[in-house]
């Protein structure tokens, strides 16, 4: 302990302790407070469409720099670490709401709630957000000081990397900006203008099943994202699903009427072709097989979050000493115990969360728990492969049977267990990111305490915008629908149900449940297939596109994009083009304002935009990944 002791005291950051410089301006709060907003409705609507979200921390950062550094003219990096760490807070608290909150929209539209307030869709992420920043602060010397060189927390690296590297010169804010302005006209001409159809479908009658591809630029740059193994396993699930399940349903169901099905197969397809068999029954299969695999990960994760607690809790009980410097200054302890005690009495409190004493306590013991845990994986194994959809079914599980045993039953315990696991779950999420971000700081020499409030101040922002985006998309085209399949959240649902006693189709399930057992035997990752499986294949098609693109670029340059490289930034501008401009579009939609012209391409329009997508992300990607500057030992690799 001595010796990892002195190391610490080693450690030198870019800004030394002594010196003061600008790191919470008006320029980097109204900037970062912009990008919590954008990322947190683009990582939304992504989330609800393909089960997934991108990080913001390093797309923030580059943005951050080219606004401050390069048009403003002014050379402060801890103003754009703090851009950075308000910013991504957005996209955290996005990724812990989507998985649940749309649930409470489901139910209503099947008439078992009320349709959920404005209110408490607010007050819940908001609670979450709060709490994930608090619970972690404790435990900042313990994981970041003191276990700095034995924790590589690889985002926050990565991002500290991407800032010093904007230091020297990088320009790489453009391909961000270039990404989401070519993905919002594409957007626009496709899904505002009514130009360009958004589909590819090929089908193959002979087999009762049809190929499609959707040919938006995001799905491109997820896939790109990804990379070539995770799009593979995805595209895979589809497949499966798609070409396996679906014909031999048809060729065998025949005239069968099987539940949740009220009519016969035969009449199902013959009125809604492959779509029908698909929404009717293989996405019940779809969300026992995620099921199976949240759960697995959280089996084979619990020995590491078992040492992970402990050590944390060791680690926070320790002796050592810090001296209280500019880069090691935190909230203090007794803010943050008002903090926590004022959030814990409004869980109990407030008469639109329906939790109640008991809730507030399972809060608080989860709450705690799983954002120690989480702290300390995302340090080990990345944000990526922090099992968080594991600790949201196990949160679920645990909370319904609790809430189920007391007496809490019916609509009023199952909104009351969403409820719960939905803080829980943006608990994680934010344990995780403040863990990243507070590393970037570390590394950079910024001032822990303004980061803290900073992340704060993120979580508060993205809370009050993400009820209203939740809102907008649920009235503008719904959850669980082809544009919105909102994957979590019907995987939460189903198990929510199913614990209080709801009717589900247990066979389908199950079904789901015996792939996911095989694929683990097999050794194949279970998620991202049974995600593939839940989501339509148009969906997972073009993903599977940007990730062959991804393996394309790494083999045409002879190295191993990171998270700093242009192409991935440029997809995460195509991503958040999409985004904002799908946000748009929902409101144009509740409006009642319809722009479309009436033209028809039909197939040779969507393939044309298919194909300049690709070219363009191919030629942004081969030309720059050359010039890439983050270093071997601080890449994220594409398959986390």
């Amino acid at each position: 302990m001595e010796n990892q002791a002195k190391k610490t005291n080693e450690f030198k950051p870019y800004i030394p302790a002594e010196k003061i410089t600008k790191e919470v301006t008006v320029t980097s709060v109204v900037m970062g407070i912009l990008l919590a907003i954008i990322f947190g409705a683009a990582n939304a609507y992504l989330g609800l469409r393909v089960g997934m979200t991108i990080s913001a921390s390093i797309p923030a950062a580059v943005i951050s720099m080219g606004v401050i550094r390069f048009i403003m003219r002014r050379d402060s990096i801890l103003e754009n670490n703090m851009v950075q760490t308000i910013g991504s807070a957005g996209e955290s608290l996005a990724a812990g709401a989507i998985f649940t909150m749309p649930v409470l929209y489901l139910w209503a539209k099947e008439g078992v709630t009320d349709t959920p307030s404005l209110i408490l869709i607010t007050s819940v992420s908001m609670i979450g957000g709060i709490l994930g920043v608090l619970f972690m602060i404790p435990l900042r010397n313990a994981l970041i000081v003191k276990e700095h060189g034995v924790l590589p927390y690889p985002e926050g690296t990565a991002c500290a990397d991407v800032l010093l590297a904007g230091e020297e010169g990088s320009t790489a804010a453009s391909s961000v900006f270039k990404g989401l302005g070519l993905s919002a006209v594409v957007k626009f001409i496709v899904d505002g203008l009514g130009l360009i159809k958004s589909v590819v479908t090929v089908p193959f009658k002979f087999l009762y099943t049809e190929l499609s591809c959707e040919v938006y630029p995001a799905l491109v740059g997820v896939g790109y994202i990804c990379g070539p193994k995770i799009a593979s396993y995805m595209f895979a699930g589809g497949l499966i699903g798609w070409f396996l399940l679906i014909p031999l349903i048809v060729a065998f169901g025949g005239d069968t009427i099987m539940y949740p099905g009220s009519e016969t197969i035969a009449s199902i397809y013959e009125s809604s072709g492959a779509s029908g068999i698909w929404s009717t029954y293989i996405r019940y299969i779809g969300a026992g097989a995620v099921a199976t695999g949240g759960i697995i990960s959280l089996i084979k994760s619990l020995p590491m979050i078992v040492s992970t607690f402990s050590d944390s809790i060791k680690s926070l009980k320790s002796k050592e000493k810090f001296e209280e410097t500019r880069t090691n200054r935190n909230l203090s302890i007794k803010t943050i115990l008002i903090g926590i005690l004022i959030c814990i009495i409004a869980i109990w409190a407030l008469p639109f969360i329906p939790v109640g004493l008991i809730g507030a306590i399972l809060v608080v013991v989860f709450g705690f728990f799983f954002a120690t845990v989480s702290s300390r994986m995302v340090g080990l194994v990345g944000s990526s492969n922090n099992p968080v959809s594991g600790m949201a079914i196990a949160t679920l599980l645990i909370t319904t049977l609790i809430l189920r045993a007391t007496g809490d039953t019916g609509s009023h315990g199952m909104v009351g267990a969403i409820c719960i696991g939905s803080i829980v779950c943006v608990v994680a999420c934010m344990a995780g990111d403040i863990s990243q971000d507070l590393k970037t700081g570390y590394i950079v020499g910024a001032t822990p305490k303004k980061q803290q409030i900073g992340e704060i101040v993120g979580a508060v922002v993205a809370a009050l915008a993400i009820g209203g985006v939740l809102l907008l998309l649920d009235k503008a085209w719904g959850f669980g629908t082809a544009e919105l399949p909102a994957p979590q959240a019907g995987l939460m649902k189903m198990i929510v149900e199913g614990v209080m006693g709801g009717n589900l189709p247990w066979i389908l399930v199950f079904i789901g449940v015996v792939i996911a057992l095989i694929l683990e035997v097999l050794k194949v990752p279970v998620l991202p297939v049974a995600i593939g499986l839940y989501l339509p294949l148009e969906l997972s098609a073009t993903i599977m596109i940007g990730g062959l693109l991804r393996f394309v670029v790494n083999r045409k340059n002879k190295t191993e994009a990171s998270d700093a490289d242009k192409g991935v930034l440029f997809s995460s501008g195509l991503i958040a083009g999409e985004g904002l401009v799908g946000i748009v579009l929902a409101i144009l939609a509740v409006l009642g304002v319809d722009l479309t012209l009436g033209v028809d391409t039909k197939i040779y329009g969507s393939l044309a935009l298919l194909i300049i997508m690709i070219i363009t992300v191919y030629k942004v990607s081969v030309n720059a990944a050359p010039k890439a500057k983050a270093k071997a030992e601080s890449d994220v690799k594409e398959d986390k």
